[in-house]
């Protein structure tokens, strides 16, 4: 990134007074103040382009993302990802005599031997399970063990490539140098642009 610095008005002595009001304080705060507004910028184009790139809901992409603003001391936005491997009901799972359709990376498939409710076709009842996909672990009996089944997607994983990592950079470097201009015209009350 770079700043391109004008000189306007009565030159040299308006250039002094206003890096002199300026400072290092001020100029940190001016920074974290662009920085966090940046961020903030980019935060909700980056979640629509996760839950894009993943197959899930946006709400479900936003609720996975933590921020940590920048401050005086650390001038660092960071958009984190927390989580483990996403489970299928969060992908549109629906129940099929074949198995669970679902559509993990926003492509649809059907997963073989997996279930969301009990009993016979067609009158299948609902588990109370909050819509969670199963899979039997052992046996083909009645009363079998099973197991919770999940995707192949992790929010921190997808973070970092394709088109997440490409929104966070672009949009982000474009705002940045949009805030940072900004805020050193407001602290130095338009001398330096």
């Amino acid at each position: 990134m770079s700043l391109m610095l004008t000189v306007r008005g009565n030159g040299l002595p308006r250039l002094e007074d206003a890096v002199e009001a300026l400072g290092e304080k001020k100029a940190r705060n001016a920074y974290r103040r662009a920085i966090n507004e940046a961020g903030r910028d980019t935060k909700t184009p980056t979640q629509r382009a996760l839950a894009e790139q993943t197959g899930l809901k946006v709400g479900v992409a936003r609720k996975a993302l933590r921020v940590k603003k920048a401050s005086a001391s650390d001038l660092q936005y960071e958009l984190q990802g927390k989580g483990g491997f996403i489970r299928l009901k969060y992908f549109g799972a629906r129940e099929t005599r074949r198995g669970v359709s679902a559509a993990p990376f926003g492509q649809r498939q059907v997963l073989a031997h997996t279930f969301i409710k009990g009993g016979l076709f067609p009158g299948r009842k609902e588990l109370g399970l909050g819509g969670q996909v199963f899979r039997p672990t052992r046996g083909t009996r009645w009363g079998r063990d099973f197991e919770t089944m999940k995707s192949d997607v992790r929010i921190p994983d997808e973070m970092v490539k394709g088109a997440t990592a490409d929104a966070f950079q672009r949009i982000g470097q474009a705002k940045l140098s949009e805030k940072v201009a900004r805020h050193i015209r407001l602290v130095t009350k338009g001398v330096l642009t």
